[in-house]
């Protein structure tokens, strides 16, 4: 019986330091990595189109995401919005809700000069 309760020990002991030099084998060959992808360029470039993919989108995605064409009306296009964005907030998907409004703000840019200003 004392012989299988130090064996146990001695095994947990085993895989708890076996886990912590794997876990220190992992951080060191991530620091290695990142330094590697520095010395390249390769880390400052990945972030740089992260930045600017993440900002911007096309005007064919938004049509997309609205489910409009490109010979939808303005009012067209506000019905579709509305529609989404509320079926959406029923449902609780607020990354959903702000790609609906993305979309309708990148076509706002593309109707807006094309409408005339209401006083």
């Amino acid at each position: 019986m004392l012989f299988l309760r130090q064996a146990a020990k001695i095994l947990a002991n085993l895989i708890v330091m076996g886990s912590s030099i794997l876990a220190r084998a992992f951080v060191q060959a991530y620091r290695q990595a990142l330094a590697n992808a520095s010395k390249n360029g390769v880390a400052q470039e990945a972030v740089q189109n992260i930045k600017r993919a993440s900002k911007t989108m096309t005007e064919g995605e938004a049509r997309q995401i609205l489910g409009v064409t490109e010979n939808s009306s303005w009012e067209e296009i506000v019905q579709k919005y509305d529609n989404l964005f509320e079926r959406n907030a029923k449902n609780g998907s607020f990354y959903l809700q702000s790609k609906i409004h993305r979309a309708k703000e990148c076509l706002e840019a593309v109707y807006q000069p094309k409408e005339p200003e209401k006083k």
